[in-house]
């Protein structure tokens, strides 16, 4: 397992700027937590100061779950993360609220991960909104959700790479 002081910088993509936000500021982010009504983790803004959000990189395109989803038999995509802005034609954390809505997910959640009704979230429903979320997986359409790790630190830790999952 790597660790994620290793992963900020070897996380992104390099020769992809697909969904990238401009630099993040603390004004952005200050934006974001009043939109969400959340706090956002350390861990979380640490990845996104390096990289405003953008395609991950294949090494780390995937998590490994406990049981069969929609999507796998064993693990789940992660292949971009949201970043925090308002880029035309790129899905930022800010589009949470509006997303949570149109596919009926439990609040509070923050998405991170996802381009449709299957998506990556903060889950702060256990802890409450101003403490460190855990990270959960959602499948609207199912109605299916799966608990991925305690906190978003260990859920990159976590991360492999898909074609691990053949």
């Amino acid at each position: 397992m790597a660790r994620f002081e290793d992963l900020r910088g070897s996380l992104w993509d390099p020769g992809n700027r697909h969904g990238v936000q401009p630099p993040l500021t603390g004004r952005l982010i200050a934006e974001a937590e009043r939109a969400l009504r959340v706090t956002l983790p350390g861990s979380l803004l640490d990845l996104l100061r390096h990289q405003n959000g953008g395609v991950v990189a294949a090494g780390r395109d995937a998590f490994p779950t406990s049981r069969p989803t929609s999507w796998s038999a064993d693990h789940v995509p992660f292949e971009t993360v949201m970043g925090i802005g308002r880029r035309e034609e790129a899905l930022s954390m800010l589009d949470s609220p509006y997303l949570v809505g149109e596919w009926g997910l439990p609040t509070p959640v923050a998405l991170v991960s996802g381009g449709g009704p299957c998506s990556i979230a903060l889950d702060y429903r256990a802890r409450g909104p101003h403490e460190e979320p855990s990270v959960a997986w959602f499948d609207a359409e199912l109605g299916e959700e799966l608990p991925l790790a305690p906190d978003f630190r260990t859920f990159v830790e976590g991360l492999a790479s898909s074609a691990d999952f053949a």
